[in-house]
């Protein structure tokens, strides 16, 4: 198994972890952010990540892995391939989130949902309920970081290779703001003061 501090060297090496002042998807401020995509750049750190993921499922009698798009797309397919299963990915039609591309799942499928970030786990929700409206058995949740904590509920056992519980401020009361350190929202190309 991957110690903490391996998987973290992992995460710096390629990127991942980010440390600063950020604006998070809920509107909180963070010190720390995570961009666990970067780690999928590179094939052999992602190997080793999701092999180790992969082993804690062995033997579960997994068919399928399925994540949502984008961001767990190469997930899936990697872990797919460590457990000799196939891989699907869901995406969202008119904001439900569904299976497109003609992939079906069959009636008593056993499934792993897998993720790369889990906060509240609404992405792992939505695509486990698309996995039951098939007929098929959503198993368990697998994901790179559970960033809740552990406190993170998607209806199904959650197995982390790695918890992070990052300590979040809300914006009028953020000690970054208030020592003046400028504060970036992920993914946009603008700074906020």
């Amino acid at each position: 198994m991957l110690s903490h501090d391996e998987i973290m060297n992992i995460f710096r090496r390629t990127g991942v972890l980010w440390e600063g002042h950020f604006i998070l998807t809920s509107g909180l401020h963070s010190g720390r952010y995570l961009q666990c995509a970067r780690v999928q750049q590179f094939p052999e750190e992602n190997t080793i990540l999701c092999r180790e993921l992969a082993a804690r499922f062995k033997d579960q009698g997994i068919t399928t892995v399925i994540g949502p798009a984008i961001g767990a797309i190469i997930m899936a397919y990697e872990v797919a391939r460590q457990l000799g299963a196939r891989s699907l990915f869901t995406e969202r039609e008119n904001g439900a989130m569904t299976l497109r591309r003609s992939f079906t799942l069959e009636p008593g499928e056993r499934v792993l949902v897998v993720e790369d970030v889990i906060t509240t786990g609404g992405s792992v929700r939505e695509v486990v309920k698309v996995v039951k409206e098939h007929g098929a058995i959503p198993v368990a949740a697998g994901v790179l970081v559970d960033r809740s904590g552990g406190r993170a509920d998607v209806g199904l056992p959650i197995q982390p290779l790695f918890t992070f519980a990052i300590e979040t401020y809300q914006p009028d009361d953020c000690p970054l703001c208030r020592q003046g350190i400028p504060v970036v929202k992920p993914g946009s190309r603008q700074s906020k003061p």
